[in-house]
Order: structure tokens, then sequence, then C-alpha cells
């Protein structure tokens, strides 16, 4: 059974295909792994931060002020979780997302956590958007700050607790290529037990 949230629309799975979830902060690099991940196993590939990238700019809002008005709007993080359980109950997809670990805990085959300290975070963000390292860094934190805040209240979600999560990825201890092969070999890992 999903873990939705209360006021978001309840739906029974039949997953058709894997489910693999990875989630991590702004800047870890969960987009590279999830995108890289679906293309090499031919899944497809689902990015929660992109549906919420994509309102903001249909809003006309930069991500810190969209993830401001979620915080006074629960109607925000609902519609984009609920299209999150939409695609997860479809099946044979990798899921890219701040918060669908946590929704999708007992119903994901994987739950994959990547991580990295807070600067080379930064440095990502900013190398990749073309911005400062001092806006990276403020960004990132209002926006975690919102995340926490948010999910804590409409989820009952602790984003800090990765209890939930079958394996946790540092990315800044590994490089890219020695972290996508610890993550694609759990993955392929368990899902050779769901036959």
């Amino acid at each position: 059974m999903l873990n939705m949230p209360s006021g978001a629309p309840s739906k029974s799975c039949d997953k058709r295909g894997p489910v693999i979830v990875i989630s991590g902060p702004p800047g870890a690099g969960k987009s590279t792994y999830a995108r890289r991940l679906a293309e090499d196993l031919g899944l497809k590939y689902y990015s929660s931060g992109a549906a919420f990238r994509s309102l903001a700019r249909e809003l006309g809002v930069d991500l810190v002020e969209l993830n401001r008005m979620a915080e006074r709007d629960p109607r925000i993080d609902l519609e984009i979780e609920r299209r999150v359980v939409e695609v997860a109950c479809e099946g044979g997809v990798v899921i890219d997302s701040h918060i669908a670990a946590w929704i999708l805990a007992g119903q994901a085959d994987l739950l994959v956590y990547v991580k990295a300290p807070l600067t080379t975070r930064a440095e990502r963000i900013a190398s990749r958007d073309s911005k400062s390292f001092e806006e990276a860094l403020e960004e990132i934190l209002e926006r975690e700050a919102s995340h926490w805040a948010r999910f804590k209240k409409y989820y009952g979600v602790d984003t800090l607790d990765l209890s939930v999560f079958h394996i946790v990825v540092d990315t800044s201890v590994y490089g890219v290529e020695e972290a996508y092969k610890l993550i694609r070999e759990a993955v392929e890992l368990r899902l050779a037990r769901r036959t």
C-alpha cells in the first residue's frame, strides 16, 4: 500500500515492471544517475523535480519562490506527488524525486539516496545553472529548509531520516562512474531477486 499523505488521491497499484526511486538533496546527482539508469535498463525516466521546475516556469517564478508558494498551498506538492504515484503504479520506471522514496516505501523495488556535502552541491549547481557559488548556496539552503518543513507538515516525513533507503551513496567520495557502478549493481542485484 502506498503511503499517500492525507488529501492526496489514493490509487491501488498493479505495477508492471520495476520501480526504482533515486532521491537526494539538490546538487547530489539524483537526476544524473536516474536518467542514466533508466536509459541503460530500458526503463522510463520520470523527474518530479522537472515537473516542479516546469510549474515554476508556467507561473513565472523561480524555484525558491515556488517552494515558498508550496509552503502556503499544499495542493502544489500533492499534485506533483499524485503524478509520481501514477507513474509508479504503471511500473517500469526510474523516478528522480525528493520525497517519492518515503511515499513509495514498500512499493518500489529499490530506494537509493545520493548525497554530497553542501559546498560540493553548491559548486555543482553554480556550474550547471551558470550562477555564483553564493547564489547556489543560498538557493540550496532555502529549498532544503522549505522541503523539510513542507514534507514534515504534509506527509509526516523527516527527510533527514534515511532509514527507508536500501542504499545511500556519497557522490563526493566516488567519481561519477564509480558511484553509478555502485547504484547499478545494487539495482541489478535487487531486480534479480524479483524473478
